[in-house]
């Protein structure tokens, strides 16, 4: 009997001490990056991170809410704001991590000056990056808009267009891959790594550091305190994480830490 008191014991000792596993849908560039980065050092916090990667916006959040993952990372909050708002969903921030400046590209031109009038432009067509497309466009002095703040402005909001710049909404995903049949083409800076454009380059305007679009990592209600979570948080504000950004990126991506 106390050689089997003694097994239960040391099986309860190996449980309280096996590593907690947090699973965490990330896109490809830079998010996964990052969190693959900061794995190590959470393993030896007794965490292990599974990292899924998305190519699409839509699903990392569904599958957090329907608990089918833990939390995700590839957002900002006014998309989140805006994704709970139309899906009924509570979904919550974590902690902000970094801010990707999203930029205006062309392989056809090589300056805005010279984007012609009638020249097709595409822009992401959720309601905050394509408001935020819009307010880049309206900085650069190509368009009007009926309210010169709103982040979810559409095209209809477009009161002056010089250019008579032909604007169409397109996944965000796909807007790399059709840079080569638009004049310009408004992509988050994720996607723009992901197709090797270096956004501190090739960018012909991008958006500066007042950027209120600071990439958060998401959770739930139930679980965003919990010690596992709050250790990834703790991860993704190292010293060690920022200069990690700082080197890799060169500008493209930007802690906000």
């Amino acid at each position: 009997m106390k050689k089997l008191l003694a097994a239960f014991a040391a099986v309860a000792a190996l449980s309280a001490h096996a590593n907690e596993t947090l699973t965490v849908a990330a896109t490809a560039v830079p998010h996964a990056e990052i969190l693959e980065f900061v794995k190590p050092a959470l393993a030896k916090e007794g965490v292990d991170l599974n990292i899924k990667v998305f190519t699409d916006y839509i699903q990392p959040n569904v599958q957090v809410a329907e608990k089918r993952l833990d939390a995700n990372f590839f957002q900002h909050q006014p998309y989140l704001d805006e994704f709970n708002k139309g899906k009924g969903t509570n979904l919550v921030a974590v902690t902000g991590v970094h801010l990707e400046p999203l930029g205006a590209y062309s392989s056809k031109w090589k300056s805005l000056a010279e984007i012609p009038g009638g020249a097709n432009v595409v822009i992401p067509n959720d309601a905050t990056n394509g408001g935020r497309a819009l307010l880049l466009l309206q900085k650069a002095g190509l368009i009007k808009l009926k309210d010169s703040s709103n982040i979810l402005s559409t095209p209809k909001d477009i009161v002056e267009n010089t250019k008579d710049l032909k604007i169409r909404e397109l996944e965000a995903a796909t807007l790399p891959r059709v840079l080569t049949q638009v004049d310009l083409a408004l992509i988050n800076t994720n996607y723009a790594l992901e197709a090797k454009l270096d956004p501190s380059k090739d960018a012909l305007i991008i958006e500066g550091n007042d950027s209120p679009y600071v990439n958060i990592l998401v959770a739930r209600p139930d679980n965003k305190d919990s010690p596992a979570m709050q250790k990834l948080a703790a991860a993704l504000h190292s010293p060690e994480l920022k200069a990690f950004i700082l080197e890799k990126y060169k500008g493209a991506v930007l802690p906000a830490f």
